[in-house]
């Protein structure tokens, strides 16, 4: 008869080397026990679940949806405001790789926005009908948030505080953002100090000065696309901006279609024209130099051959 006692050895040791591995990969009772912190209380998930309030009642099913994608939409603006303003202060300090970065991670995060839009599309037209009329006179348009990325990264427009006149909270934000600088700004106000000819926009000039200008602008883009190799950061710079200002776009073309797949032409909660008022947004761009200067790229814009003059020309005149 064989002898069966260094199997059952064996047997042993492996049952008792699975259970110390269980007992490690096992929470222990104690763990946590008087914590000054921990997961739910570091990012307050009592607090953060219960904001969910639905108005219809009985609750709708997709109302809390509806309620969980804008409210995420505003935690991602906040942390597109806080890259932004990273983004411009690293620029006045001449840190243009930390600016490419923040930009970077606002491009990544406008993708998850426009991802967004596919959860939402997961409603029925129907499904949205039977909350949808809870939500009058508050619309999308009285984001602050996207407010202030618009005039924060170029689309000022002074008149849209009038919107927001009972809102103290709002009006300060957005008189705030009025008066900084512009992304745009910001960068052309690089490349005057890189010795572009880039002179900054000024209301205060004539319609045909402020053009002028405005060209001088596209031409220093132009030059920049041209010798990009010499100033690789401030090329990648202006590349970062161009694809935060083609994600907006891609979102807010998306975001027209998702709303006339929902509710067709109707009239927006908030009173205004819904899908016709977005229609007029669509070609709005954050940097209208960018775009334009691809217009006036060729191959003969090579050194020796620019049809603009060199900054040195150009100052002497």
């Amino acid at each position: 008869m064989k002898d069966s006692s260094g199997k059952d050895e064996k047997r042993v040791d492996q049952r008792n080397s699975a259970g110390k591995m269980n007992a490690r990969r096992q929470p222990r009772a104690e763990y946590g026990h008087d914590a000054p912190l921990s997961y739910n209380k570091y990012l307050r998930v009592p607090d953060l679940i219960q904001l969910q309030i639905c108005l219809s009642e009985p609750a709708h099913h997709d109302e809390l949806l509806f309620i969980t994608v804008h409210q995420t939409y505003e935690l991602w603006f906040k942390q597109i405001l806080h890259e932004l303003d990273a983004a411009a202060r690293q620029i006045e300090e001449d840190r243009l790789f930390a600016a490419v970065r923040a930009l970077r991670r606002i491009i990544e995060i406008e993708k998850i926005l426009l991802a967004q839009l596919h959860v939402l599309e997961t409603m029925t037209p129907f499904g949205f009908l039977e909350f949808r009329d809870r939500l009058k006179p508050a619309s999308g348009f009285q984001s602050t948030q996207f407010r202030e990325i618009e005039f924060t990264s170029g689309l000022k427009d002074e008149g849209l505080l009038a919107c927001f006149e009972e809102d103290e909270f709002a009006l300060a934000r957005l008189r705030a953002r009025l008066e900084a600088p512009t992304l745009g700004e910001l960068f052309f106000a690089l490349l005057r100090r890189r010795g572009f000819d880039a002179p900054p926009d000024d209301p205060t000039l004539d319609e045909t000065a402020r053009r002028q200008r405005y060209r001088r602008r596209v031409q220093a883009v132009v030059e920049l696309l041209t010798h990009h190799e010499r100033l690789p950061a401030e090329f990648m710079l202006a590349e970062s901006l161009i694809e935060h200002d083609e994600q907006f776009q891609l979102w807010r073309a998306h975001h027209v279609r998702m709303v006339e797949r929902m509710v067709g032409t109707k009239r927006g909660t908030g009173g205004s024209e819904g899908v016709n008022y977005l229609r007029t947004t669509l070609d709005q761009k954050f940097f209208p130099e960018l775009w334009e200067a691809r217009t006036h790229l060729t191959l003969d814009h090579a050194e020796g051959s620019c049809p603009f003059h060199s900054t040195a020309e150009r100052r002497n005149a």
